[in-house]
């Protein structure tokens, strides 16, 4: 693992005010990279506290897996109290982050015009479901209506007929990994000339940006030379095939995989037939190849196919659910499932993330807070007396 002070984010702070997905899976992507991450979380907590399985209540395995590398601090922002607290952490503090909606936000007093003159050096993100200076600025949003108005749910109705949901919070995740992005960018940028910036990132705009960077297809031209929509991921026979005793996931892409793809499933009336000579033409007839690919998978046992299209360089995998990703092979190789010992909740596995840096993963220096659990010490860090926290702590 990384040692903390070598960590790319150590020593920079981060105020924390975010809930749900979008906003704690950004400032723990923060976290991971060495930043001192602040949760600053109403009496009540976080709601996703609550939601999915738990141990013990308000520690949930979602709260949990967007809440690592930090640390909590319970504040009333609805009392003076509470936000003087907050304004003696932005003067101190580097980013500012939370997903509060932008009218709300200025009623408490920490829209981005009044916290940047008062510290002209802080990064302040705003992660919003859609633009503020849009007609939908300010709307309430979630991952389902992101997915439905980005036109994500809309894909599927392309394929299938009918219009389908992601197994999962991808407008969520997307734009927290968007979010990061601009805000650590933003930070590079204050390296440079010393001053902050307002970052605004928003769920609607991120998921559009990501579902056009194929789908805008024909329509990036003006005027357009086809229609949106990317045909091979379209293709309703994009699916993993069945073989003779479950399924498979195999993509030969380039020429040389195709030539040695026919070879290996022994069949060269395909391997001759100019429909699939090239890129441009088996997109062309994306329909018809995958129907032959789910014709020739059927004969023979997954492992069999596994092991023939490995040996000839050609993409393929057996289909895993969920449960199998803790006894992946490469996964236990490579150590991606870290376990240790939570001190409230017991032994853990934490997913490692996507990074190494020089051959080191990033390390959990920080397990994920009990609400309020390191109230005292922060407060005592910005210079509050024993006193004070208490009358702080206790309203």
């Amino acid at each position: 693992m990384i040692s903390e002070e070598n960590l790319p984010l150590s020593g920079v702070k981060v105020l924390d005010l975010t809930t749900v997905v979008f906003g704690p899976y950004t400032t723990q992507l923060l976290g991971d990279f060495g930043a001192d991450v602040i949760k600053i979380e109403a009496p009540g907590g976080d709601p996703m506290r609550r939601i999915g399985p738990s141990r013990n209540k308000g520690m949930s395995s979602i709260f949990l897996g967007s809440n690592r590398n930090k640390r909590s601090l319970v504040l009333d922002l609805k009392t003076e109290k509470g936000r003087d607290v907050l304004w003696r952490l932005i003067a101190v503090s580097d980013m500012f982050v939370h997903n509060v909606r932008p009218q709300k936000i200025k009623t408490l007093g920490f829209d981005p015009k009044t916290v940047c003159e008062r510290n002209p050096g802080i990064i302040y993100g705003g992660l919003h479901g859609y633009r503020a200076s849009g007609p939908y600025g300010g709307r309430p949003a979630y991952d389902d209506i992101i997915q439905c108005n980005s036109g994500l749910a809309g894909i599927f109705a392309e394929r299938d007929g009918v219009p389908q949901m992601v197994p999962s919070i991808v407008a969520d995740k997307t734009a927290a990994l968007m979010a990061a992005n601009g805000l650590i960018a933003a930070y590079v940028k204050r390296l440079r000339t010393g001053k902050g910036t307002y970052v605004e990132c928003s769920m609607f705009e991120a998921l559009v940006s990501f579902n056009l960077v194929e789908h805008q297809s024909g329509g990036t031209f003006s005027p357009s030379v086809g229609r949106m929509g990317y045909d091979r991921v379209l293709s309703k026979y994009r699916l993993p095939h069945k073989t003779k005793n479950g399924f498979i996931a195999v993509l030969p892409y380039t020429d040389k995989h195709w030539v040695d793809f026919w070879d290996v499933v022994d069949s060269p009336e395909n391997a001759a037939d100019e429909r699939f000579f090239s890129m441009a033409s088996r997109s062309d007839n994306i329909d018809l190849l995958y129907e032959k690919l789910a014709e020739l998978l059927v004969v023979r046992d997954t492992e069999e196919w596994l092991s023939l299209f490995t040996k000839a360089d050609i993409p393929a995998t057996p289909v895993n659910t969920l449960s199998d990703l803790t006894l992946d092979k490469h996964l236990r190789d490579i150590d991606f499932f870290r376990e240790y010992d939570h001190p409230s909740e017991g032994p853990l596995k934490v997913p490692d993330t996507a990074y190494q840096f020089d051959g080191q993963s990033l390390p959990v220096r920080e397990h994920q807070p009990i609400l309020g659990e390191h109230s005292r010490k922060i407060l005592s860090e910005i210079g509050y007396s024993e006193e004070e926290i208490a009358l702080i702590i206790n309203g």
